[in-house]
């Protein structure tokens, strides 16, 4: 679904800034080339460096740039007056997250990262003593300590398995098989990550999904698997409507792949979802306070994701120019988006697998990768060579995993030719 001019332009009032004008992005359709040179136009990023880097941290297009200049401003120039029409800012922006999600904004939680996102779900997800925790070895150190964390609180039991032997040939039938022969009959949470940054390995997360369903049809409710996915190495990478991947939390952050602003996140969950977990925090959305100004408890009339969203103060100018993050990427075209990040890591697959005394860990089979490849350099150390290339003016990423690697994530601002020249010095390196 792609919004029309109205929407990608967002409300021209008091409350929005006037951003850049969008409709170059729509009169770049018909022509692929103009569209992702459109794109490259709105940042500002150092074009002396490859950068293939960018999954791990991601600059702001100017639309966004413009947002947050345009509340900043405002909030220093008269923060009482600025800060009255929050709520209805922050309703745009879940109403813009529930367009690019395909989801009802009131089962959105606003967070400030993924790792965020996760601590409102595990922590305060209702376990008890002998319930288990199953997740991964795959899972990133956040997710792990996290888990661990809850396991002690609750009493409950943590287990890691191993979704695949082999990264590089793993397979759907593979993974789900393993998933479905690893639930027990106490596993209350699956804990999951969708693509592993580790391997750039990408779950089938529709066909996990139908098999819980299958397993929990024989489960009280409150006895149900919950599939606790984190998604931002998927997000702003796949073309999905949430509701479809068969999930029952999706924890992001923003601030990757999706071009959002710093130390902005997510959470979606189902209605099963919602219903798991308790507030671990107190909630500042206007749902959840009004209730309780009026003197009743709020917990029966606000939805449970605004009683979930972490209140405080958090940067507000950060959070409120997500509006414009969404309707950035939804005048791109989540299709077009998906399609160019595929075509580009294909590419850039194929290139490392030609390199003599490279080892790609990433599968070759589209269907198992989304934006990223994973790869090891015979007798060198990842972090050496990712200072090498650093040297040479490309940057890329090196895995934050015990077992590292070596990680290429090109985008939707690179190029062909950008791949073909960080190849090109990765081959000087190997050689040298």
């Amino acid at each position: 679904m792609r919004p029309d001019q109205a929407d990608v332009m967002g409300r021209k009032d008091e409350m929005t800034p006037t951003n850049s004008d969008l409709s170059s992005a729509t009169e770049a359709r018909p022509g692929e080339a103009r569209l992702w040179e459109w794109a490259r136009e709105q940042f500002d990023l150092d074009s002396s460096y490859i950068h293939l880097a960018l999954s791990m941290l991601a600059p702001h297009p100017r639309p966004v740039r413009e947002a947050i200049a345009y509340h900043r401003e405002r909030l220093d120039r008269n923060p009482a007056l600025h800060f009255h029409q929050r709520d209805e800012r922050v309703r745009r922006v879940l109403e813009r997250a529930g367009v690019y999600l395909g989801a009802d904004p009131d089962v959105i939680a606003l967070t400030e990262s993924t790792t965020a996102g996760m601590a409102v779900v595990y922590t305060g997800m209702r376990l008890r003593p002998g319930d288990e925790i199953l997740s991964t070895r795959h899972e990133h150190y956040a997710a792990s300590e996290l888990l661990r964390f809850k396991a002690a609180a609750s009493g409950a039991t943590h287990r890691c398995v191993s979704l695949y032997t082999h990264g590089p040939a793993a397979t759907r039938d593979e993974i789900v098989s393993t998933i479905v022969r690893e639930i027990r009959d106490n596993t209350r949470v699956l804990a999951l990550t969708w693509v592993h940054s580790g391997t750039g390995v990408k779950l089938p997360l529709a066909e996990i999904g139908k098999a819980m369903t299958a397993v929990n049809a024989g489960r009280s409710e409150d006895r149900q698997v919950l599939i606790c996915v984190d998604a931002v190495h998927g997000f702003g990478v796949e073309d999905f409507a949430v509701g479809e991947l068969g999930c029952d939390f999706f924890m992001t952050g923003c601030h990757k792949w999706l071009f959002g602003p710093r130390g902005t996140g997510l959470v979606w969950a189902s209605k099963k979802g919602w219903k798991a977990v308790e507030p671990i925090m107190t909630s500042f959305d206007v749902e959840v306070f009004w209730p309780w100004y009026l003197g009743r408890t709020p917990d029966a009339e606000a939805p449970r994701a605004r009683l979930c969203t972490p209140g405080g103060f958090p940067a507000y100018e950060h959070r409120w120019a997500l509006a414009e993050t969404f309707d950035f990427q939804l005048a791109m075209g989540k299709d077009k988006v998906a399609a160019r990040i595929a075509d580009l890591n294909t590419y850039c697959h194929q290139r490392l697998s030609q390199i003599d005394g490279v080892t790609v860990r990433t599968p070759s089979d589209p269907a198992m990768r989304s934006g990223m490849t994973c790869f090891d350099i015979e007798g060198r150390e990842p972090g050496e060579i990712a200072a090498a290339l650093e040297e040479r003016r490309v940057m890329a990423g090196q895995t934050p995993y015990r077992e590292s690697a070596v990680r290429f994530a090109p985008g939707i601002l690179n190029s062909a030719t950008d791949i073909d020249r960080a190849v090109d010095v990765l081959e000087g390196i190997i050689r040298g």
